[in-house]
């Protein structure tokens, strides 16, 4: 936890230099995440909660001290024969130390034993907060730009339309096309419209996920490089990522600590059948009245050393009880365990394939994207010369910038994919996101 604290560290030092120097980036803005996402806060605060547990399971191995002290007014009254009465009142006062130290009690033993799993068990869940906030900054920020990126493709589109809008009615004023072409680009100009207002509603609300993790509200983004190459899994067979998942996930690892929680848990409640010693020591001082006829006052002193044996018989069924509920909250680890793994394994899988897909997805919108705005090109001189109609041009402008909001979000997508596939592996770190935020533009 020391090297993740250290990294931080010279991660918030990179910050500093990014927003001084290239503006904001993806890097800028998880470095504030760090700061004020409160799902991460809270993580953080978890962890140093349960590194309270290892001391606390200590204590139960070391010896205790307790002082008690008194002071007792009394007030007595005697009657002897024939009839005399005697009316006391005297003070009364004592103190007691004693030092008990276990030698032999196993539930404190195994009970110090689990807070170690503990300690474990919160450290890998906080691994995964820190791996979700780096997805999680990741996708707002790809959000907003995707967000972004509509919002532009639909403003292009929109000023095309307008083009081909007035084109149309020019060309009916001069009884070269029909009301049809102008009605046709009139509402495809609507739909423009309301699709713009569609986006930009889109947009605050993607600026608003963001503005949650980071704490503030988000200014402008760097966007990525125009034509930037994205690069495949390494290693470039899923195998290696489904053995990773299994060992390195945290999800898997917070299931093993909590199996071997409960099995420590079996050994903790069979210990109610076993017996407990203890050596206990103590010192006794009390001041009172030796004899009440005549009333004489001394005090005494008492040390004591000794072991203390004590043996459970019966309780009633409770702890047989609690033996069977142990192991089958045992077995119930077991499960979780092994559904955890299964878990991992698929989530690899899926983001896997979203990887290798993702990227001969881009290779084949990248060439739609060329052969769309051809057909762009073509259908416009078509219609100048009067073999293509508005619709065909519209068309082919709508399918232009489809292509091209199509490609984006596949970019963006498998940017994410590749983050999801190394966090199902457990091999999530802060430099991925470095290398990631290298593709934007500075």
């Amino acid at each position: 936890m020391q090297e993740i604290g250290r990294g931080a560290c010279c991660l918030l030092l990179c910050v500093a230099f990014t927003q001084t120097a290239m503006g904001a980036d993806l890097l800028q803005y998880y470095g504030q995440a760090i700061s004020n996402d409160a799902t991460f806060a809270s993580g953080r605060a978890k962890l140093e909660a349960a590194r309270e547990k290892i001391p606390q399971g200590r204590s139960l191995l070391l010896p205790q001290i307790t002082l008690g002290a008194s002071d007792t007014y009394n007030s007595t009254t005697i009657v002897q024969p024939p009839y005399q009465t005697f009316a006391l009142s005297y003070p009364s006062r004592g103190f007691n130390l004693q030092l008990t130290q276990p030698l032999f009690r196993w539930s404190n033993f195994e009970q110090f034993e689990q807070s170690k799993l503990q300690v474990a068990l919160a450290e890998a869940q906080f691994v995964q907060a820190q791996e979700d906030l780096i997805v999680r900054v990741a996708q707002a920020y790809f959000d907003v730009l995707q967000a972004q990126d509509n919002i532009a493709f639909l403003g292009a589109q929109k000023a095309a339309i307008s083009e081909q809008l007035a084109s149309a009615e020019r060309n009916f004023e001069v009884g070269t096309s029909t009301i049809t072409d102008t009605r046709e680009a009139q509402s495809r100009y609507d739909l423009a419209i309301s699709q713009e207002i569609a986006a930009t509603s889109d947009l605050e609300v993607k600026e608003a996920a963001l503005e949650l993790i980071i704490g503030r509200h988000p200014g402008s983004l760097a966007p990525l490089r125009k034509g930037v190459s994205l690069s495949g899994p390494e290693p470039a067979s899923i195998e290696p990522w489904i053995e990773a998942s299994e060992s390195q996930n945290p999800v898997v690892i917070q299931s093993e600590a909590s199996y071997q929680i409960a099995q420590r848990q079996i050994e903790v409640n069979r210990a109610g059948y076993y017996p407990t010693v203890d050596l206990v020591a103590s010192r006794q001082f009390n001041r009172s009245p030796t004899s009440i006829v005549p009333p004489e006052v001394g005090t005494t002193s008492t040390n004591a050393i000794g072991v203390q044996l004590s043996v459970p018989i019966f309780s009633g069924g409770y702890t047989s009880s609690t033996v069977r509920e142990a192991i089958a909250l045992e077995d119930k680890a077991a499960s979780d365990l092994e559904a955890s793994r299964r878990t991992a394994a698929l989530n690899v899988r899926q983001s896997f394939v979203g990887v290798v897909s993702g990227l001969s997805q881009i290779k084949a919108l990248e060439a739609a994207a060329l052969s769309s705005e051809s057909s762009l090109e073509s259908n416009k001189l078509g219609y100048k010369l009067g073999v293509r109609i508005n619709i065909d041009v519209l068309n082919a402008q709508q399918q232009v910038f489809s292509t091209q909001r199509d490609l984006a979000k596949a970019r963006y997508d498998t940017l994410m994919n590749s983050l999801k596939l190394k966090s199902a592996a457990g091999t999530l770190k802060e430099e991925d996101l470095q290398l990631m935020n290298a593709l934007l533009e500075h």
